[in-house]
């Protein structure tokens, strides 16, 4: 098991949930992936859950605020880029087209973080840690593996994110962008159209499994919906897209091939 001790900037280092039933959400994904619950008060009252495996962190969770329920906006995951200067992401961020939805602030004692809206409407964190440094497993089964943009403004998004955080993007003979960030491919673009009704643009979050039918049937269980069934994804592999019971959606997939090694090395 290798852990993360550190992130380079440019490269997704967290993903957490925000949803309107946490004590559901706790009970279907540590049933679903054997992610163990650690509650940890916030000095602005209630609690953030840090989700664990084998002791080290994977993603954490927190109830949906109020004010967001109110407004219609339902659970989701959310997917934060370690950058060790936050402030000068967020200026990058303006002079980029982008909207930031909340200035840089710190976090207790764990870090300093912002959250931005795309040209395109997708919404992404930023994370500038200290005693957090992020996700302690990713790429291996059961954690974080691909962070995947889901955009109907591909070249408007491309050049917003390369001016941010200088991030490469190559297609492949389908349209799929991949995105390097020194040489090591960290995440993903997909083009949405029509046939995606009325999604808007989102960061997708992948976590790695090792049997998708196996691990799409137990969702199913937990009481899971299955917006798209176990499909290739070319050579890579088999996918799942599921959305949990509280109405977040994530994806599950399990790889023909290693992926990248954990960063921070």
């Amino acid at each position: 098991m290798q852990v993360v001790k550190q992130y380079p900037d440019g490269i997704f280092c967290w993903v957490d949930l925000s949803t309107t039933d946490p004590a559901g959400a706790k009970a279907f994904y540590s049933a679903l992936f054997g992610w163990e619950i650690e509650d940890r008060p916030i000095d602005t009252g209630g609690v953030y859950t840090m989700l664990n495996l084998g002791g080290h962190s994977v993603a954490g969770l927190g109830e949906l605020q109020p004010e967001m329920q109110a407004q219609g906006v339902p659970s989701h995951w959310m997917s934060y880029v370690k950058h060790d200067d936050v402030n000068s992401v967020a200026e990058r961020v303006a002079a980029a087209g982008g909207v930031l939805l909340f200035p840089p602030m710190d976090v207790m004692e764990e870090g300093r973080m912002l959250m931005a809206q795309d040209p395109t409407g997708a919404i992404v964190g930023v994370w500038q840690p200290r005693r957090h440094t992020g996700a302690e497993l990713v790429n291996q089964p059961n954690t974080l593996v691909w962070n995947e943009l889901q955009t109907r403004d591909t070249g408007a998004a491309q050049e917003f994110y390369k001016s941010v955080f200088g991030w490469e993007g190559q297609a492949d003979e389908n349209g799929y962008v991949v995105f390097a960030q020194d040489g090591r491919r960290q995440a993903g673009m997909l083009a949405m159209d029509e046939s995606w009704g009325d999604v808007p643009s989102n960061w997708a979050v992948y976590f790695q499994v090792e049997d998708v039918e196996a691990y799409q049937a137990r969702a199913q269980e937990l009481g899971a919906n299955i917006l798209v069934p176990v499909m290739p994804a070319g050579e890579m592999g088999h996918f799942a897209v599921i959305q949990d019971p509280q109405g977040a959606v994530f994806t599950i997939m399990k790889f023909n091939g290693p992926s990248d090694p954990p960063p921070g090395y």
